[in-house]
């Protein structure tokens, strides 16, 4: 801004602040009218347990210069009860069916988990990927087969979306690939994804579940996802909106290859064509990246895509997520390290067994493993059998009457842990970051609630 005078700056300045305060009045009052994503409909008051001093007023971090959240909203703290079960259902309160996201053709794994990441975090309840030909691993071992986190070693190699390994790549950069990817295995834990095996299968579906499909696409024919390019749209079709909304209220939007994008056969299908708008050289974006701003956009257009889920998915989720919340929680460690040494047995012997369907040589030793093998699948079995039957007792009641949920996602600082070394804090700077803090917190709290309730006569 250039001024001229002091007296133009002061009025500039004045009016800027008027209108600001203006539209943050509006925005208020529209928030006020609005469903919040329909918690207030479909949430229970706050049960007798959540006490005016368990709602956190603050930011955890005392000395944080930042504004108390506002009082009316349940955040995570250390003294909230049932905080994993709450935090359950403020993401299904949240959750969508009206917006799918689907993927045709995606060749790297990379951005495959950043996909799944993104559509968790944004609240997309379903993916629909279409399979490609071929997936190019970005994190592979000397004979080409992919690694996570837990078998990521020196001899690992990472390579680019191309196919090409990158020479130079350090043992943290591999690290980091191995912990994007388990990242992306944990998100489709609170996602459906479906699987098709061509385009003409997954259109045929969405075609039956009445959506509207908008592919993205860099042609000049596309329209531009924003409130200006969506009218222009809904003119040519002589509509002023879909009921009311600029986005329909069942909708897939499609991304296709990072080479090419979609393929023609869904861009014929397309309802709309849309694009992104950018201002650079560049026209495009990295596949997952865009993926993230697209969907982001679609929730500006319509915030009431948030929540858009029919009450008995959002019940069918509440059986699925809080059972899986509670089975998490109910091993001891003890019980766990158990479990885990039957399944790296059962493991060993699976890849005997593949010795000796292939003619190789076994030993002794390894015919005694593999002789074991339904032994150990038995008490497996019998582990978790046991623990669905005590995880169905842990949050029975719980599905038809769930407590308040949280309605910020974020976490309180002393949740927000991040196991590093003091020489790795020191080097970095780390040392005053509440991620690295490791503040006091009420450990195994929501694994006590769970085994109560399991134990309970």
């Amino acid at each position: 801004m250039t001024s001229s005078s002091s007296h133009q700056s002061v009025v500039s300045f004045i009016a800027g602040a008027t209108v600001s305060a203006s539209l943050f009045y509006a925005y208020q009052k529209l928030q006020s009218h609005q469903p919040s994503s329909s918690i207030s409909a479909t949430s229970p008051a706050p049960p007798a347990n959540v006490k005016d001093d368990v709602v956190p007023t603050q930011a955890s971090n005392p000395s944080a210069n930042t504004a108390a959240p506002d009082s009316s909203q349940l955040m995570d703290s250390v003294e909230l009860d049932q905080r994993m079960i709450r935090k359950a259902e403020g993401a299904i309160l949240k959750r969508t069916s009206r917006l799918v996201i689907v993927v045709e053709r995606c060749t790297n794994d990379h951005n495959y988990s950043a996909i799944l990441r993104t559509a968790e975090a944004l609240g997309v309840q379903h993916v629909y990927i279409i399979s490609p030909k071929t997936i190019n691993s970005t994190l592979v071992d000397e004979a080409g087969e992919q690694l996570d986190a837990d078998d990521t070693n020196e001899n690992a190699k990472l390579k680019r979306s191309s196919g090409q390994v990158v020479k130079r790549a350090t043992q943290s950069e591999k690290e980091d690939r191995a912990l994007h990817h388990l990242f992306a295995r944990k998100a489709t834990e609170w996602l459906t994804v479906h699987e098709f095996d061509d385009t003409k299968e997954c259109i045929e579906t969405l075609r039956s579940e009445n959506r509207e499909i908008w592919v993205t696409d860099l042609s000049q024919v596309a329209s531009c996802l924003t409130e200006e390019g969506i009218r222009g749209h809904l003119q040519t079709k002589s509509m002023e909106s879909f009921d009311g909304k600029l986005i329909p209220e069942k909708v897939a939007i499609v991304f296709g290859t990072e080479a090419v994008g979609c393929t023609a056969e869904m861009l014929n299908a397309a309802d709309l064509r849309v694009y992104l708008p950018l201002r650079g050289f560049a026209d495009s974006l990295n596949l997952s990246v865009a993926t993230a701003l697209v969907v982001h956009q679609m929730f500006v257009l319509d915030p009431t895509l948030a929540g858009g889920m029919s009450e008995d998915e959002r019940r069918e989720l509440r059986r699925s997520w809080y059972a899986k919340l509670a089975s998490q929680r109910l091993l001891s460690s003890r019980q766990k390290k158990n479990k885990a040494k039957l399944q790296a047995a059962i493991s060993a012997c699976e890849t005997i067994a593949r010795k000796i369907a292939a003619g190789e040589h076994v030993n002794e030793e390894e015919y005694d493993k593999w002789n074991k093998i339904q032994t150990k699948k038995t008490e497996l079995e019998a582990i978790d059998t046991k623990m669905a039957l005590d995880a169905a007792k842990a949050v029975e009641g719980l599905v038809d009457n769930p407590p308040a949920p949280i309605t910020d996602m974020r976490r309180a600082d002393e949740h927000r842990t991040c196991f590093v070394g003091k020489n790795t804090k020191k080097k970095h700077g780390w040392d005053d970051m509440a991620a690295t803090a490791n503040l006091p917190v009420k450990q195994m709290a929501t694994a006590s609630f769970f085994r109560e309730r399991a134990n309970a006569d």
